[in-house]
C-alpha cells in the first residue's frame, strides 16, 4: 500500500481542461432546468383550460400562480440547507422525484384548494434545483468556466419554457389540460430514475464536510482516468476556509468580506427577478394595450426570452474573465431604451424594436447575477448561499407583477411602466459594481 499523500482537489481542478465528465454534468442538469422552466410555463399555457374546467375566476388563477412563487422561496431555503447537509446528489434526486410525482398529483385536482395546496407543494419541491444544479458544476469546473457553465445551465430553464408553449397549446384542447401535467410529471419522474446513474456527489463538497475519501478517490478517477488517487490519501481545499463538518448558520453567509457581498447579491437577484416577471406577467399586455394584436405580442415575448438567454451567454465570457465588473453591461444597456420607451412617444414598429432590445438586455441580465450567485461561497455552504439568494430573489419575483398591476391600474399611459422598470436594472448595476469593489479590495487568498 502506498504512503498517503496530502492532495489539493482544488488546485487539480483548477489546473484541468472541461472534459467527457463535465459535459455528462452539464448535460443532465440542462434536462432538469429544461423541466424546471417547462413546468413555470405551461401552467400559465393551460390556465385558461383550468379555470373553464374547474370554474376558476382570475383572483383564484393569480393566487394559484402566486402560492407556487412563494413555495418556491421556502423550497429554497429548505433544499440548500439540505444540499449543504447530505449533499447535492441526493437533494437534487428527492426534489426532481417530489416535483415529479406532484405535478402528477396536480393533473388530479378537481377543486380551487386542491389546486393551491398542490402548487404550493410543487413549487416547494422546485425551490432549490437549479440554485444546486449551479452548485454542483461549480465545483467541478476551474474558475475561468463557472459562469459560463451556470449561464448554459440555464439556457435550458429557458428551453423548456419554450417549450410549454406549443405542447400545451397542442394537447390540452386534444386531451385535456391535465394532459400537459401529466407528460411534465412523468417525464420528470424518469428523469430522476435517469439521475441515480448519471448524477455525481461534489467532489469539493464530499472534501470540504472530510467525508468519505474513498468515493473522492472513486469520482476523481471518473474525472480523468489517468489520476492516480487512493482511498487512504489526505483530501483538502486549498482555495477556501476548512468549516469542517459544522451545522450551517446563517452568520456564515456574512463572515468576511461576504457581510457585504450578501447583502449586495440578494439585493441584485430580488430586482432582477422582479423585472423578469414584470415582463413575463404583463408584457403581452402592455403590447396589447400599445395596439398590437395578440399574436404580435406573444411573439414579440416569448422572442426576448429566447434572444435574452442567448445574450446572456454571450455574456459569460467577459464575467469569467473580468468578474463582476462585466454584469453591469448588461443593465446599463438596458437602461436608455426603457427610459426612451417610458417617457416618449413611439409608435409601430420603432416600439417594437426598441422594447425588443431593451427586454433582451433586462432577460439578459438576469443570466448575469445568476451566474455569480454562488460563487463566492466556501464548497461547504455554497448550497445554501445560492439557495438563500434564489429564494430572496422570489420576494422580487411576487413583487414584479404586483407593480405591473399598480402601474397599469394607476391611470398613467402604459408606456410608463417600461420607465418604472428602469429601476430595476439600475439598481442591479450598482449592486455588481460593489460586489466587484468588495471582492477586489479583500484582496487574494481564500474565500471567508
Amino acid at each position: 500500500m502506498t504512503s498517503p499523500r496530502t492532495l489539493d482537489v482544488a488546485a487539480l481542478l483548477e489546473s484541468r481542461k472541461l472534459t467527457g465528465f463535465n459535459y455528462r454534468v452539464i448535460g443532465v442538469s440542462l434536462l432538469i432546468t429544461f423541466l424546471d422552466g417547462f413546468d413555470l410555463l405551461m401552467l400559465s399555457h393551460t390556465a385558461s383550460y383550468m379555470a373553464d374546467d374547474i370554474g376558476l375566476d382570475k383572483l383564484q388563477l393569480g393566487n394559484v400562480f402566486s402560492i407556487g412563487l412563494f413555495g418556491m422561496m421556502l423550497g429554497g431555503f429548505f433544499f440548500g440547507y439540505l444540499g449543504d447537509r447530505i449533499g447535492r446528489r441526493p437533494t437534487i434526486i428527492l426534489s426532481t422525484f417530489s416535483f415529479g410525482f406532484l405535478t402528477l398529483l396536480f393533473a388530479l385536482a378537481g377543486s380551487y384548494e386542491a389546486l393551491l395546496a398542490l402548487r404550493f407543494f410543487n413549487g416547494f419541491a422546485l425551490g432549490a434545483m437549479l440554485p444546486l444544479c449551479w452548485a454542483l458544476n461549480i465545483e467541478f469546473v476551474p474558475k475561468r468556466y463557472r459562469s459560463t457553465v451556470v449561464t448554459i445551465i440555464m439556457v435550458g430553464f429557458s428551453l423548456g419554457g419554450a417549450m410549454a408553449g406549443p405542447l400545451s397549446v397542442w394537447l390540452a384542447p386534444r386531451s385535456g389540460w391535465q394532459s400537459v401535467f401529466v407528460l411534465g410529471g412523468v417525464t420528470t419522474l424518469a428523469s430522476s430514475v435517469l439521475l441515480l446513474f448519471t448524477l455525481p456527489e461534489s467532489v469539493r463538497f464530499l472534501v470540504s464536510k472530510q467525508r468519505r475519501p474513498e468515493q473522492v478517490a472513486r469520482i476523481l478517477r471518473r474525472l480523468d482516468p489517468g489520476l492516480e488517487v487512493a482511498p487512504n490519501d489526505r483530501y483538502i481545499l486549498g482555495d477556501e476556509v476548512d468549516l469542517g463538518a459544522y451545522s450551517f448558520r446563517i452568520s456564515q453567509l456574512f463572515a468576511g468580506k461576504l457581510r457585504w457581498i450578501t447583502p449586495m447579491i440578494w439585493i441584485g437577484f430580488g430586482v432582477s427577478s422582479m423585472a423578469m416577471y414584470f415582463l413575463a406577467s404583463w408584457s403581452p399586455l402592455v403590447y396589447t394595450y400599445a395596439g398590437f394584436d395578440r399574436a404580435t405580442a406573444s411573439w414579440v415575448s416569448s422572442f426576448a426570452s429566447f434572444s435574452g438567454a442567448m445574450a446572456g451567454l454571450a455574456l459569460m465570457r467577459f464575467v469569467d474573465r473580468k468578474g463582476p465588473y462585466a454584469v453591469m453591461i448588461y443593465p446599463l444597456l438596458s437602461l436608455p431604451f426603457l427610459l426612451v420607451l417610458g417617457v416618449g412617444s413611439l409608435q409601430g414598429d420603432a416600439f417594437i424594436v426598441l422594447s425588443l432590445i431593451g427586454a433582451v438586455f433586462v432577460k439578459g441580465s438576469h443570466y448575469g447575477i445568476t451566474s455569480i450567485a454562488g460563487l463566492f461561497y466556501p464548497s461547504a455552504i455554497r448550497a445554501n448561499g445560492a439557495g438563500w439568494a434564489a429564494s430572496v430573489g422570489k420576494i422580487g419575483s411576487i413583487l414584479g407583477p404586483l407593480l405591473g398591476a399598480y402601474v397599469l391600474n394607476s391611470g398613467l399611459p402604459v408606456v410608463r411602466s417600461f420607465a418604472v422598470l428602469a429601476l430595476c436594472p439600475a439598481v442591479l448595476a450598482l449592486c455588481a459594481f460593489a460586489v466587484a469593489r468588495i471582492d477586489a479590495q479583500g484582496g487574494p487568498g481564500k474565500t471567508t
